[in-house]
């Protein structure tokens, strides 16, 4: 049975959600500011580990990010490491 990963987000709490079959498994935490998004901070539940979720995470979020056409800081490391290792990304950086 093929599982259902969603990212969504949520500009009242300022975070991007991603869920698995409807149950919250990570985060990104975000403040935007004059066309700029900072990631700040991703947290994925340490019982969704090792299923490469964060990246997922990361990827849908910079994937909406460049459909808004905001620019990028990534405050988050794990964030600016996934978009030093992901070229197609790294134009939306400022």
């Amino acid at each position: 049975m093929n599982e259902v990963v969603e990212a969504l987000d949520h500009p009242d709490r300022r975070r991007y959600e991603l869920t698995v079959d409807g149950q919250l498994a990570g985060s990104i935490s975000y403040a935007i500011h004059h066309g700029h998004i900072t990631l700040i901070h991703t947290e994925i539940d340490p019982a969704y580990a090792g299923r490469q979720l964060g990246q997922r995470l990361v990827q849908d979020v910079l994937d909406d990010v460049r459909d808004r056409g905001l620019r990028v800081r990534p405050m988050c490391p794990f964030v600016a490491r996934y978009i030093r290792s992901h070229p197609e990304y790294q134009a939306l950086v400022d």
